[in-house]
Formats: structure tokens, C-alpha cells, sequence
């Protein structure tokens, strides 16, 4: 992949929560397309993909659920505890990773690529990489995460960490490395500079200076001007925390570090409406699907043309990321404005209704309490089609 033209590919690899997918959202931040290798995976052999019937000839009928879907604990039973079996399932979905991934590379505007992989170095995809990157974080660190954010325990989080291969081993052959302590103020001033000394010539493509110049809005004035909107940068922190703790009357109220650590995970696109600040939404591309939360609007504006503006700079930028599908979780009286959305070419949806796993996934993922999904399809030529 990396001799494509104009092409430059990190390989991204770490331990289990030593944070590769926050240094990977951070590239993306910077200018990278980023790629989840391990995201991919499951995409080949969920319904109707490349590898579905390839992984059913191979282990059975049984591994299938009600909805005729492979079952993704049933094969991780088989396979974690069968090397054997490991080898199979990997000799059937690391090509079609590897086809997907070309596919992506290539369809790529960005001249960066990353590629996340937990197995990264033990796989073909090692070799067509001109920088390998490694996040580490001490063990301590480690078991916390595990403990706090996906509830294990602390032997569960032990067993985990001890199952992989030594963090070791992936520091010695790496170009660079990121140690993540926890601090997200220092993760992003060592993949800033990473990325600068690793591209010469590299920099923030940064589109947000302008938000520096937006002045929080009057409620009781009525706004005048044009709608723009611009893509909110981690420098921007404050901004966004004032904004959505305005916005939302409390009701989301967020700190500068609220908003710095919420960059591990989405941007944010912010409206303005001359020069005063008007809306928000945070979004994120996960497995080629968008989704947009945390929409707060100003009450003295036009609805339809805020969401309009702000939904299309979504869209947009989701479209540099190759998104195949954009879902939107509205709350309170937005998800009530289902006319607006017709017309922005959304429908109110159900998870169950989406079709694709990976949108149906990612929908029941994000939806909340209250919040109405609405679904848009934003390409037709998906990279894992069906077949």
C-alpha cells in the first residue's frame, strides 16, 4: 500500500488498553485517514460479506444466532482457546482485511494512512508500512482501564494483559513509540510532535482559527449573518465546554478536560452564525458509519437552516473518512422534527431495521434514553459489500 504515490502508512499497534485507538483518533485530527484493522475483521464475516460462508463451512452452523448472524461470542470461545482454530479463521479474514484495507488506501484523499492492528506485526500488514508506532502504558495503568471502562476485574484485566505477546517485544521494533500515562494533554503533545519529526513538513491542518474570532451569543438578540461552520480542534477545548454547557442549560455540562478526553473519541462541529457561535454536534467515524450526537442549538434560530448547515459540514467531513452510512441521535424536541430530517434525506430508523451489522452495531451502541435514530446512506459502492 505504502507505494501508491504520494502514500505515506503508519502501522499502529499496542497492548489492550494502552490507548491505539485515541492515538489514532488523534492522527485522524491531524490530517491522517485512519483504518481499525480489528473493526474490519468483523465486518468480513458478518452476513452477507466476502467471508460469512467461508467462516461457516469452516466451523459450522452452530456459531450462527437466531438472526443468522455468526455469532461473535461463540467464535471467540472456539477460537481463543483452539490456536488451530485461530489460524483458520485468520487464514480466512486477513486477506479480505487486506483487500479492504487496499480498497480504502487507495480511495484515500489524505496522503497519511493509519492502520490500527492489534496483531500488526505478526501479520502481512507489518510489511507494507513505512513507520511502525507503538502505544504503551505501564500494566497499573492497564488493569485501571480495564476495570473502569469495560467492568472486569482485576484478574480478568491480569489475564487479558498476561494472554498477549510482551509489550516489550512491540517497543523494540518500533519507529516510535507513545507512552500513555493517562495525561491527555501530554498523549497530544507526543503525537503532535510525532507526527511532525516522522513528516517532515507535516502540520495541523487547521481550519479552526477562526473560531477564536466567535463571540457567545445574546438569546434575546435574533442573529444576523451567514451560517458557516468549522471543525473544532483540541486547542478549542474551552470554546466547546462553554458552548455545550450554554447550549444544553446544564444539562451537559462539560469541563475543558471533559472536552479534551472526548476528543479520544469524536470532533466536533460547531456553527456560527456571523460571528457569533450558534450550535454544536459531536461526531465520530467508527467502521465507515457516522454517527452525530450531542446536537445543541441556539433557541432564537432557523432550525432547518442550522441543521442543514451543520449536518452538511458533518457529512462532509465524513466523507473525507469514506463513511458509508450516517446515523444521528436526536434529543428532546430535534428528534421531534422529522420533516426537517426528511428533507436533509434522513429517515427515522430502528437498529434492527439498518440492515448492515456494522450500522445496526453502531446504532444500538449510541442510542440513549429518549433519542430518535435517524439513517442516511451516504455511498453506495460499501467496501464490504455483499455478495
Amino acid at each position: 500500500m505504502s507505494s501508491i504515490p504520494g502514500k505515506f502508512v503508519i502501522g499502529l499497534t499496542g497492548n489492550i488498553a494502552t490507548g491505539k485507538s485515541v492515538v489514532r483518533r488523534m492522527l485522524e485530527h491531524l490530517g491522517a485517514y485512519t483504518i481499525d484493522a480489528d473493526a474490519l475483521t468483523h465486518r468480513v464475516y458478518a452476513k452477507g460479506a466476502p467471508g460469512y460462508q467461508q467462516v461457516i463451512d469452516k466451523f459450522g452452523k452452530w456459531i450462527l444466532n437466531k438472526d443468522a448472524e455468526i455469532d461473535r461470542a461463540k467464535l471467540g470461545n472456539l477460537v481463543f482457546s483452539d490456536p488451530e482454530a485461530m489460524r483458520q479463521l485468520e487464514d480466512i479474514v486477513h486477506p479480505l482485511v487486506r483487500q479492504a484495507a487496499d480498497i480504502l488506501v487507495k480511495r484515500a484523499t489524505q496522503s497519511v494512512i493509519v492502520i490500527e492492528a492489534i496483531k500488526l506485526l505478526e501479520g502481512d500488514l507489518r510489511n507494507v508500512c513505512d513507520s511502525i508506532w507503538v502505544t504503551n502504558a505501564p500494566e497499573e495503568t492497564q488493569v485501571e482501564r480495564l476495570v473502569k471502562k469495560r467492568g472486569l476485574s482485576r484478574e480478568q484485566a491480569l489475564e487479558r494483559i498476561h494472554s498477549q505477546s510482551p509489550q516489550s517485544q512491540k517497543v523494540t521494533v518500533a519507529n516510535m513509540v507513545i507512552t500513555n500515562t493517562g495525561s491527555y494533554d501530554d498523549l497530544w503533545k507526543q503525537v503532535s510532535e510525532a507526527w511532525k519529526q516522522i513528516i517532515p513538513g507535516a502540520s495541523e491542518k487547521d481550519s479552526g482559527d477562526t473560531v477564536q474570532k466567535m463571540k457567545p451569543a445574546k438569546v434575546a438578540k435574533e442573529l444576523t449573518g451567514d451560517f458557516t461552520v468549522v471543525r473544532g480542534k483540541p486547542k478549542h477545548a474551552s470554546i466547546i465546554s462553554e458552548l455545550i454547557t450554554r447550549l444544553s442549560k446544564g444539562k451537559r455540562t462539560m469541563s475543558v478536560d471533559d472536552v479534551m478526553e472526548s476528543f479520544g473519541e469524536k470532533a466536533y462541529m460547531l456553527l456560527q452564525i456571523g460571528d457569533q457561535m450558534a450550535g454544536v454536534a459531536g461526531w465520530q467515524v467508527e467502521n465507515l458509519v457516522t454517527r452525530t450526537s450531542d446536537i445543541f442549538l441556539e433557541e432564537n434560530i432557523d432550525t432547518a437552516k442550522a441543521l442543514e448547515v451543520l449536518i452538511e459540514g458533518v457529512e462532509k467531513a465524513s466523507a473525507e473518512l469514506q463513511s458509508e452510512a450516517s446515523l444521528i441521535f436526536a434529543l428532546n424536541e430535534l428528534a421531534n422534527q422529522e420533516t426537517i430530517w426528511q428533507k436533509l434525506g434522513y429517515e427515522k430508523r430502528t437498529p434492527e431495521t439498518l440492515g448492515v451489522q456494522a450500522w445496526q452495531d453502531a446504532a444500538i451502541e449510541s442510542t440513549s434514553a429518549g433519542s430518535g435514530l435517524f439513517f442516511k446512506q451516504l455511498r453506495q459502492d460499501r467496501v464490504l459489500r455483499p455478495i
